[in-house]
């Protein structure tokens, strides 16, 4: 299977927003947007994600759209973010998709914040370079409750 990362297209947001709304993956990603229903909300999140300068790609398997991945936030704490359709997990998408995203994106360190219950999560980051460097405990949307997730660092 070829994995390869390009730019959004206005034509992905669909299916991105369907993704978003899986249930079983809202719960596995647990920290979500409070609605992920609210179309508004998600397409203004999208616009506003789009006029930055964050680094936000499609992630295409064998030619489909499969999700996306993204680094965003302040220069010295930016993070890396993710999120594959669940009919494709297990299969290497999100660790080649992370790979990529890394390999066009050299600015060290970089973090990522994981449920501490998402262990395929935690073993696409694992296995990308990523070391836990923090413990901390925040409000999972998906979860309705506080939870423990695991911060990780890249390092330079």
């Amino acid at each position: 299977m070829e994995v390869v990362l390009r730019e959004v297209h206005d034509s992905d947001l669909p299916v991105f927003y369907r993704h978003m709304n899986d249930p079983e993956a809202l719960r596995m990603a647990a920290f979500t947007p409070k609605d992920p229903a609210d179309r508004d909300a998600f397409d203004a999140h999208w616009k506003k994600i789009r006029a930055s300068s964050d680094v936000l790609r499609t992630i295409l398997a064998d030619g489909d759209v499969v999700g996306s991945t993204a680094v965003y936030g302040e220069p010295g704490e930016r993070e890396v973010t993710y999120w594959v359709d669940r009919a494709h997990w297990g299969r290497g998408i999100a660790t080649a998709a992370l790979g990529a995203l890394l390999a066009e994106v050299p600015e060290r360190p970089l973090y990522a914040r994981a449920a501490a219950d998402n262990a395929a999560s935690l073993r696409v980051l694992h296995k990308c370079g990523f070391i836990e460097s923090a413990r901390a405990r925040g409000y999972a949307e998906a979860r309705g409750e506080e939870i423990d997730e695991v911060v990780l660092r890249l390092p330079e």
